[in-house]
């Protein structure tokens, strides 16, 4: 199976590094726009507006209309949205999965850990047994038919790893730290088109934007206790503060 995705899961001061495969395939019939006359394909061409020409791929770009103006975007630019949201998928709380209405469901996605992340991956979706929560990220999850479902066997997802019950207590501890007292989507907002329009203005400005460095920590699995431990102290701390 090909992941489309690679980064981590932050689960408080612990990362866990992971690819992101896709859960679902189409299971619609894949049907070609012929022409009624001698049933030849139908294909579509980019063409120029000013010259009528077709324009090839390799020459289309992304652009925004700014005073009549238009700011041309790069594969660059829209990293520099958020580079830590396009590597990272931090869980802000945990709830109930009663709490979510089916409403708030996309597109379900499988989280496999890559090289290193093993030992974490297992402790927090054993704590998550455990609590009976779900954690609320960057990804939700919408309803499908069961042939369209793929079957997760494919991937590479650790069963025999020991977790310490120590190191599952504390899981335990932040993700009850973690746990909302009220879910309440209202307050989740998509910031994704305000940060680009941000990047839009700069360049329509002729301003030079600089890449934001996001570097992705690969615990080790002796830290984790210690990383789960710092996890809660800072959640304390934070909570004294406010």
């Amino acid at each position: 199976m090909h992941a489309i995705w690679t980064g981590a899961i932050g689960f408080g001061l612990v990362n866990i590094p992971i690819k992101l495969y896709s859960a679902t395939r189409e299971s619609s019939l894949d049907l070609d726009m012929l022409d009624k006359n001698g049933h030849a394909n139908i294909r579509y061409a980019r063409i120029n507006a000013n010259s009528g020409k077709e324009v090839p791929w390799a020459n289309i770009v992304k652009g925004y209309k700014l005073n009549d103006e238009y700011v041309v975007l790069t594969d660059d630019d829209f990293e520099k949205v958020s580079p830590k949201k396009s590597k990272m998928i931090d869980i802000n709380e945990f709830v109930k999965g009663t709490e979510i209405d089916s409403a708030f469901y996309d597109t379900p996605y499988y989280l496999a850990p890559t090289k290193g992340g093993e030992k974490a991956y297992v402790l927090l979706r054993e704590a998550l047994k455990q609590s009976g929560k779900v954690a609320i990220g960057a990804f939700v999850q919408k309803m499908r038919f069961a042939e369209e479902i793929r079957d997760y066997e494919d991937l590479d997802i650790p069963k025999s790893i020991a977790v310490k019950p120590a190191e599952l207590k504390m899981a335990q501890s932040l993700i009850n730290q973690l746990t909302a007292k009220k879910f309440s989507m209202a307050k989740y907002k998509d910031t994704y088109d305000d940060e680009l329009m941000k990047i839009i203005n700069a360049k329509a400005k002729g301003k030079k934007i600089t890449q934001p460095k996001f570097k992705l920590i690969h615990n080790k699995s002796k830290d984790l206790m210690a990383q789960l431990k710092a996890s809660l102290d800072t959640k304390t701390t934070v909570k004294k503060a406010s």
